[in-house]
């Protein structure tokens, strides 16, 4: 458990350490909530849909996870090559044990970013359906960011370079989030794209937080639990496998 401690404290302490990377990954998030928030908002209430910025806040935390999560992935390789991963892969050290820690420790992070671009969404008229929404609102976030923390590792221990991380990041990534459901509401769509809508892992996890945030969710609680918690335990298999088979 020591080094799970140790590296999970790492990846904080990296974390903390650049602010540049945190200010930095405010920037789209922000400049989602204002320029759809507002710009969109008038077009959403005549529709009868209510307060957009209610509605998309939850989808825009979704994604400050999602991103700040499979990042840690482009960690690995960088890592791997120049940094502390290299010696810690050749050490006598479970790999199993070094995949939880910095996991958990990308988790973390990613979850911090959620918590921070909901605090700024409450300037721009945001609202909790519930005061203590918040806290099954972590429990969604970090199962949220564990995943595709798991996900990004994944990902990682396939590749060797930067370059072909970037392309899972548009051809994977970008359509998992744009599919999801973050900028539009699910009922009535067109059957087909409901049905890819409803194998887009993401999906459950913007109807989750915006479930306990806003209630306004479209499956049910439960439903998202069990798709997140089912697909984190074949995540974690998956990337345990592969994390193993990297070549120091």
């Amino acid at each position: 458990m020591e080094i799970i401690y140790i590296l999970w404290l790492r990846q904080i302490k990296r974390y903390l350490r650049s602010k540049a990377r945190i200010i930095g990954s405010l920037g789209q998030p922000l400049l989602f909530m204002v320029a759809f928030g507002f710009g969109f908002g008038p077009i959403f209430r005549k529709a009868g849909e209510g307060n957009y910025v209610q509605f998309l806040v939850p989808g825009v935390i979704a994604m400050t996870i999602l991103f700040t999560a499979v990042f840690n992935g482009l960690e690995i390789i960088w890592d791997r090559q120049f940094g502390f991963l290299k010696e810690m892969l050749v050490a006598p050290v479970s790999r199993l044990k070094i995949m939880i820690g910095r996991n958990l420790g990308g988790a973390t992070i990613a979850v911090v970013q959620g918590l921070i671009v909901l605090a700024i969404s409450f300037g721009l008229g945001f609202r909790l359906e519930h005061w203590w929404s918040i806290w099954p609102a972590l429990g969604f976030m970090f199962l949220i960011a564990y995943l595709f923390t798991l996900f990004g590792t994944a990902i990682a221990s396939l590749l060797k370079d930067m370059q072909g991380f970037q392309l899972i990041m548009n051809f994977l990534v970008m359509p998992l989030f744009f599919l999801s459901g973050a900028f539009f509401p699910l009922a009535d769509l067109p059957a087909p794209m409901l049905a890819v809508v409803k194998v887009d892992p993401v999906s459950y996890g913007v109807d989750s937080l915006r479930g306990v945030l806003a209630g306004l969710n479209h499956f049910s609680l439960f439903s998202d639990l069990a798709v997140l918690v089912s697909l984190i335990v074949f995540l974690l298999v998956v990337a345990s496998y592969l994390f193993s088979r990297i070549e120091a």
